[in-house]
């Protein structure tokens, strides 16, 4: 992830006791950890690794805490990628540093090895701070002190969690940036949010015209009395709110009898050029 500062606090910071050390561990007695922060490994990476192992070894040990020390059986702390690509790259056994390691402490060192690997997509780090907060109780100032980020860091992720699911889906796959998103949640309500989204999707809109145009939806809403009744049918909303994320626009269904009024609002030139495209097909 692009942009991103480094961390004030290393890895080696947050590993609070060995065990037997450095050993050499049979892959197959290794489990994968349920306090993984990542959700989906690159593939085409993860057989870019195997390859580079294959020729070179296994140059980073990985992190694993004791299961059934009688048994040999140990689960993965940090390094779920390294140890899938020794897998593929068929090694036998792997260089291990044993640790002892809570829940809690797991969940940190696999968090803080994947944000300075940049190895997290920033739903995953929010998902794991949110983990850290909502599961293991800690305040925000706590895990910014565990990570090695500001406060304010780890609320600004921690917002991406409360972006609708088609924004999320839309940052998951890469199609806008954590600047976008952070953009988007300016906006004063879920429709001019969504409204917002299918405009930067729409034009391909950078970070900074993302954050102008939510300023100009939200000041469009502000000067401009209700023009419908709080009490209008959901019906009604539920289709503005669909010609909106198709349009990308704020719109208006005003009915009257068995007909009434499409209201679409533009607010620049631009805009309006990208709807009359939309609308009737460029070279219509």
């Amino acid at each position: 992830m692009k942009g991103r500062g480094g961390l004030g606090r290393g890895l080696g910071a947050l590993i609070p006791s060995v065990g037997p050390g450095l050993v050499e561990i049979p892959v197959e007695a290794i489990e994968p950890s349920t306090a993984q922060p990542r959700q989906t490994m690159d593939e085409a990476a993860l057989v870019e690794l195997a390859e580079s192992i294959r020729e070179h070894g296994l140059l980073q040990p990985i992190l694993v805490t004791a299961v059934d020390v009688n048994e040999g059986r140990y689960r993965l702390v940090a390094g779920e990628r390294r140890w899938r690509a020794a897998q593929r790259a068929g090694l036998a056994t792997v260089a291990a540093l044993v640790v002892e390691a809570t829940p809690q402490q797991a969940l940190e060192m696999a968090l803080v090895e994947n944000i300075q690997r940049r190895d997290l997509s920033p739903l995953e780090e929010a998902a794991a701070y949110r983990e850290l907060v909502d599961g293991f109780g800690l305040t925000q100032e706590q895990v910014a002190q565990r990570v090695g980020r500001s406060r304010a860091a780890v609320a600004n992720t921690l917002r991406l969690l409360q972006l609708p699911a088609p924004a999320r889906e839309a940052l998951a796959g890469e199609e806008i940036s954590e600047g976008h998103a952070r953009a988007l949640l300016g906006a004063p309500d879920e429709r001019t949010l969504l409204a917002a989204l299918a405009t930067v999707r729409r034009e391909g809109l950078n970070v900074r015209q993302a954050e102008a145009l939510v300023r100009r939806l939200s000041a469009a809403l502000e000067r401009r009395p209700a023009e419908r009744a709080p009490e209008a049918d959901p019906e009604t909303r539920a289709v503005e709110a669909e010609i909106e994320r198709a349009l990308g626009t704020r719109v208006q269904l005003i009915r009257s009898g068995k007909g009434g009024r499409l209201v679409l609002h533009f607010y620049s030139e631009e805009e309006l050029s990208g709807l009359f495209d939309l609308l009737v097909g460029r070279g219509g």
